[in-house]
Formats: structure tokens, C-alpha cells, sequence
């Protein structure tokens, strides 16, 4: 079978090659998935660089937490699911459900576990979700990352988004529409940022009630909170240290924001604007399988699709790779096997 790997040591996608390896097989407790499709995330772009956590990956490793395809084969033991059966991979594979804790276990994609990008992969049986019964197999590529990110900064917190509530989202990439789309969906007032006017009127047409150009107004942060009517309820914060300082600027009083983002390194992360407006900083690091299986629910409630900028064949993974870190991308990029 075709398998992507990361060569041990790597320090750039030149290190990746594909290559062709024995069938797995399942065993006990375990399921057999032919993976159809893969999505990426900017976590794929910095492991084979070696900027990961954890720095360069010391054995060969196969990429990719995201992939959807369905059950070939299960082991002894098996009664989650079934031959024939639709799933997703779990970005965690031992976090079940619950508040984030330190027996998460690995994440798909990077040491200790193997990720999505082959033909077969085998999985423990809870270590996949059934998938939207309303998604191909390309869109729920997209979903076991970015989607249960989304997920799980505005619907899994202490103070979930409710209808009438205000979110803001920063940028166009996977995590930022999705985001966009399950706030539309449960009844918020989106606010979009980008730099791109294109791209702002792209994601009007997805639904966003607001948009800013930050390149055309510096402090975004003051210009959200005025368009929420003095503070914006939900931040989903992809930007990092770059941006945290405008998003604290944007939430409003007893506001949250989603803190995710490592797209920047370098800024002012300064939390003490919180303390006048009684605003919050959550942590996000994925999520769990039980997020996961709610995602897909609300997915089918609301006939959600996540938006696919491109795709490609696995054996143009390397262009897939270039693509998605490009400033061309708007949503996903997946791969098809």
C-alpha cells in the first residue's frame, strides 16, 4: 500500500517521500480504515521542518492527524464498529470526553503516533468517530482537527454561543470558517477579519454579518468591539502573540476568548486588559472524541459543509503541502486516496 512518511531528522518537506509498505492488520481492540481522504492542518507544515513540539522527528513517521474513510476489518473485541462503517480518525486517541486532561495520549501525526496519509491505517476502535451522514468523505477529512478546534472553542467552554451572541474570526483558514459556520449555525453575529477584500467577500457569502480589513484598520480590535456593540462575546483567537493583544481589545465584558493560535510568535500577550472587563483567556488543544461525535451531529442538524479550497491525489501531497501554506488559501486543502 501507498504510505506518506517523514523521514527521521527531517527539516523541511524535502525529507517526506512516499513509499510502498505491507498491509496492516488489525488486532485486538483495534479497527482497520481505509483511508479515502486527508485534510491539512498548519501543524502538518512545522512537524517535517522540525518545529513541532517535541523538534524533529527522531523515527520515520507517517503525517497527518485528519482522515475519513471506512472501516475494512475490526479485531477481537470490536463492538464500536463495524466493517463498512464511515469514520474519522480522533486527533487524541485516548481522550474520550471530559475537560482536558494529561492521559490525552498521543496525537495522530507526529511521535509517538502514526498519522493518516497511507492507504490502511489501524486505530483503536475509540479511536475513531462516525461521520456526518450528510458529509463525503473529502469534507469530514476536514473536521478532526480544525473542525473539532472550532468546536470546542465556541461550543464545549463554560458559556457555550447562544443565539444573539457576538463571535469574531480571525483570518480564512480551516479553523476560522468552520468556526464562522458553526456560529452562524447556532444563531451569533459573525464578525470576519482578513486581509484580503476578496477573501472579506468570500466569507460574506458564507455568512459573516461584519467584516474588517486589518491591513486597512490597524486597531481591529477597537473597530469588532464597536461593531458588537461594545465587546465582541466570543474570540476565536488563531493569530497567537501577534494578534492576542487586538483580540483582548475586541471582547467585550465576561467575554471569552478561544485562545488557539501559533501563527505568530512575537508580541504583546499582556492578559491585564482582561481584569476591567472581567473577560477570559481558554485555552484550545483540540478536543475530544466526544466533541467530536457532537460536531458531527450538529453537522447533520444544520447541513454544515466545510469549505475545501483545494484538492489534491496522494501522489501530489508535496503540492498539497505548498499550497496550503501559500497566502492564496481559503479554508481546507485535502488530499484524496
Amino acid at each position: 500500500m501507498r504510505q506518506w512518511v517523514i523521514r527521521a531528522g527531517a527539516s523541511s518537506l524535502d525529507d517526506m517521500a512516499l513509499r510502498d509498505v505491507p498491509e496492516p492488520q488489525a488486532g485486538p481492540g483495534e479497527v482497520l480504515v481505509r483511508v479515502r481522504a486527508c485534510s491539512l492542518n498548519f501543524r502538518d507544515q512545522i512537524i517535517p521542518q522540525g518545529l513541532y513540539m517535541g523538534g524533529t522527528v527522531a523515527v520515520d513517521t507517517v503525517p497527518l492527524s485528519d482522515g475519513a474513510g471506512e472501516v475494512v476489518a475490526v479485531g477481537d473485541g470490536v463492538t464500536l464498529v463495524n466493517p463498512g462503517d464511515r469514520v474519522a480518525g480522533t486527533f487524541f486517541q485516548n481522550w474520550l470526553d471530559g475537560p482536558p486532561n494529561p492521559a490525552a495520549g498521543p496525537a495522530l501525526g507526529a511521535p509517538p503516533a502514526a498519522g493518516m496519509l497511507q492507504d490502511l491505517v489501524v486505530l483503536p476502535e475509540h479511536g475513531v468517530v462516525p461521520l456526518a451522514e450528510s458529509l463525503s468523505f473529502e469534507e469530514a477529512a476536514c473536521l478532526p482537527c480544525a473542525g473539532v478546534t472550532a468546536w470546542n472553542a465556541l461550543m464545549e467552554g463554560p458559556h457555550p454561543v447562544r443565539a444573539g451572541e457576538s463571535v469574531l474570526v480571525l483570518g480564512t483558514g480551516g479553523v476560522s470558517l468552520l468556526a464562522l459556520q458553526i456560529a452562524k449555525a447556532a444563531g451569533a453575529k459573525v464578525i470576519a477579519t482578513s486581509s484580503s477584500d476578496e477573501k472579506l467577500e468570500r466569507v460574506k457569502a458564507l455568512g459573516a454579518d461584519e467584516i474588517i480589513n486589518y491591513r486597512e484598520v490597524p486597531e481591529w480590535g477597537a473597530a469588532a468591539a464597536k461593531l458588537a456593540g461594545g465587546g465582541v462575546d466570543h474570540v476565536v483567537e488563531v493569530g497567537g502573540a501577534g494578534t492576542l493583544a487586538q483580540s483582548i481589545a475586541a471582547v467585550g465584558f465576561n467575554g471569552e476568548i478561544a485562545l488557539i493560535g501559533v501563527l505568530t510568535r512575537e508580541g504583546n500577550t499582556n492578559p491585564h486588559g482582561l481584569m476591567f472587563k472581567g473577560g477570559s483567556i481558554r485555552g484550545i488543544f483540540v478536543g475530544s472524541r466526544g466533541m467530536a461525535s457532537r460536531l458531527h451531529c450538529f453537522i447533520d442538524a444544520h447541513g454544515i459543509k466545510p469549505v475545501i479550497d483545494r484538492t489534491f491525489g496522494i501522489e501530489q501531497a508535496l503540492d498539497a503541502y505548498r499550497y496550503q501554506s501559500s497566502s492564496a488559501l481559503f479554508g481546507k486543502v485535502v488530499i484524496t486516496l
